[in-house]
């Protein structure tokens, strides 16, 4: 038996998704545009650049189509992030329904690219083919409830090479605001710009390309939320019931000392070398969701640790955290190590749980990539690719309202991830270019 729809059907609910999106973007020539765009990044089709997609929206009237959908992504100053926050806007509610906000996401994606003139492309690694290659890289906010997830903030990551540039920023349209900043510090200010909007708080997980980093730990703090952060192995932490020693007591000469320090024999240790040393009965077996092939489990350890970065610069030692460690009995050694400001009181499994949280954004990025076109845009400028990457997340926001509509209570159920699990013959309503001929519509795209 079906879940009870939401008012009006599935047509009606795009039609009205679409129609706010186009009125954010504050002229009324880019409204029938945008629709079109989200459409044609919605239909079947290989490629998700402007060329097929027109050809597949008007093939009667391909070449007014192309110079349309070309003209909204490429040229027109619309605002992405008034775009995105109608997204959101209309999103985040639906998904709210079945569960609380329990994580913000943060995270990047890399787009393998040839050549050297598109915006933000050089030789850095590249997650998607897993080795360093010629490519741009995006940093992304996203929140997420217990089943669903949707990204709420995007920024291209501009090289330092590319920011010192003058001649190659003003050929590819980039801001003259936009300043050579480090992908954390992209990811603290799409947290800072969350809170400012009101958007509701959780803890920030984000691997350890950002957990590394202290400063973005920190700025994390400063904000008032928790963390969750991948650290690597080789981060230096006090043992449990450890720190760093105080100053050297004044000798009456000179002045007082107020460093914190350490000796020969007190010194932090590694959280490998922590972690090596545990004994059996710190280690347990713990499942945090349901995986396609039954419930997905592992061995950890908690401990309470004080982080050592630094600290023979600082007067007061620094706050103890979570250490959680995770090493499956099939290893010879842990795989994977993380930093928490979470609660001292929270359960382990929960700890657990939400370390593991991060998984429910790789969904976002295989559909968003595989299915709505993300990387498939092959402009050159600022503008292009972040408008792109705008509409296709509008697109997908109106798919993740639809699964949550009809999905299972929050924690336990398990969202539909195949755009198929949708009608196959929906054809929404008022989304074509001006004066171009309506295209039929038969389904969304399959994996």
């Amino acid at each position: 038996m079906r879940a009870k729809q939401a008012p009006g059907t599935q047509e009606d609910r795009f039609a009205a998704y679409m129609n706010g999106l186009a009125q954010a973007a504050g002229h009324s020539d880019r409204e029938e545009p945008i629709k079109a765009y989200c459409k044609g990044l919605l239909l079947p089709g290989e490629r998700k650049s402007v060329e097929p997609m027109a050809a597949r929206l008007a093939p009667d009237n391909v070449r007014q189509t192309h110079q349309s959908l070309h003209h909204i992504v490429a040229d027109s100053p619309w605002e992405d992030d008034v775009i995105l926050r109608r997204v959101r806007g209309s999103v985040l509610p639906e998904m709210e329904k079945k569960g609380e906000v329990e994580a913000w996401i943060i995270d990047d994606t890399g787009f393998p690219k040839k050549g050297t003139h598109s915006v933000g492309v050089t030789r850095q690694y590249c997650g998607q083919v897993g080795k360093q290659d010629n490519c741009r890289i995006a940093v992304s906010l996203s929140v997420a409830t217990a089943s669903a997830s949707l990204p709420i903030a995007w920024r291209l990551y501009l090289p330092e090479i590319w920011a010192k540039d003058r001649q190659r920023r003003k050929k590819a349209g980039v801001p003259s605001e936009v300043a050579f900043a480090t992908k954390p510090q992209i990811a603290l200010e799409q947290i800072q710009k969350a809170l400012e909007d009101g958007v509701p708080p959780a803890p920030v997980l984000a691997d350890a390309a950002y957990g590394n980093d202290s400063g973005f730990r920190r700025g994390i703090t400063e904000l008032g939320l928790d963390y969750m952060l991948g650290v690597q192995s080789s981060t230096t932490v006090w043992r449990p019931g450890e720190s760093p020693l105080e100053a050297k007591p004044w000798t009456g000469k000179g002045r007082h000392a107020t460093l914190l320090r350490r000796s020969k024999n007190h010194q932090p240790v590694s959280v490998k070398e922590l972690a090596m040393s545990l004994g059996t009965e710190n280690w347990k077996n713990v499942s945090w969701r349901e995986g396609s092939s039954g419930k997905m489990r592992s061995r950890f350890a908690a401990l309470r640790v004080r982080p050592a970065h630094r600290d023979e610069s600082r007067k007061q030692p620094h706050s103890e955290e979570w250490l959680l460690i995770e090493w499956p009995q099939t290893e010879t050694e842990p795989t994977k190590y993380w930093l928490s400001t979470l609660p001292q009181n929270l359960s382990f499994k929960r700890l657990v749980y939400i370390a593991k949280h991060r998984w429910i954004i790789e969904r976002d990025y295989q559909e968003l990539k595989q299915e709505l076109g993300l990387g498939h845009y092959e402009g050159r400028g600022w503008r292009g690719f972040h408008h792109h990457a705008t509409l296709c997340i509008a697109a997908y926001g109106f798919l993740v309202a639809e699964r949550t509509r009809f999905s299972p209570s929050a924690r336990g159920g398990q969202l539909q991830l195949s755009v198929a699990a949708f009608p196959k013959h929906f054809s929404p309503r008022g989304s074509r270019p001006r004066r171009a001929s309506q295209p039929s519509f038969h389904r969304y795209p399959t994996h």
